[in-house]
């Protein structure tokens, strides 16, 4: 090569830059189809949320539990307690209350139930003035902890124990199982069987 003649351009590989650019929007198009698809699971989460709460109305004296929620609300799991000790059934809770008169009180189920969104359900009834006067001024003894579950499977367990309203709901990878203290009276029954425990 003379000191005159220049020296060759070097070719650009096109075909590498177009498999880098196809690359690129591949990867772009992932990340938007990852966000898309976490967009529609939080609208559908969104969509399925329940909301427990508990709660006694005076002029219906009734014991009551509503799911505010917009979702339905799969209870999979109740205790309660009376002065923070766990009781298993209703005629014992009347007993911690000293109120053994009212042990026979029927309960409606909530261990096992799905309650819809906007539904109330009742979980006890005293029929007698009297009878739930002298209850409503024991209820604050009682403190319930309930675990439930959206059409999702997302879980939350609510317990009227702890002090802070803001921080008795607690999200749960899945409710606990059963211990000896779970409030059996509230279990749904075999099928094919009313049993005391029924709901009514």
């Amino acid at each position: 090569m003379s000191a005159f003649e220049t020296p060759p351009r070097r070719q650009r590989d096109w075909n590498a830059a177009a498999a880098v650019i196809a690359s690129l929007i591949g990867l772009l198009a992932l990340c938007v189809s990852g966000y898309t698809a976490w967009l529609q699971r939080q609208q559908v989460r969104a969509q399925v949320w329940p909301y427990l709460q508990t709660g006694i109305s005076r002029n219906r004296q009734m014991m009551l539990l509503e799911n505010k929620g917009v979702g339905p609300a799969q209870v999979r799991g109740m205790h309660v307690y009376v002065d923070g000790k766990p009781q298993t059934s209703w005629p014992k809770v009347f007993d911690a209350l000293g109120l053994s008169d009212l042990r026979d009180t029927p309960p409606s189920t909530i261990n096992g139930i799905v309650i819809s969104p906007g539904e109330e359900v009742q979980q006890m009834n005293i029929a007698q003035q009297a009878n739930f006067d002298r209850f409503f001024v024991q209820y604050t003894r009682i403190q319930l902890q309930l675990c439930y579950c959206s059409a999702l499977d997302e879980c939350w367990l609510f317990d009227e124990r702890v002090d802070d309203p803001k921080q008795r709901r607690t999200p749960l990878a899945a409710c606990p199982v059963a211990d000896k203290d779970e409030f059996i009276d509230n279990r749904l029954p075999p099928p094919g069987d009313a049993g005391d425990g029924a709901r009514r």
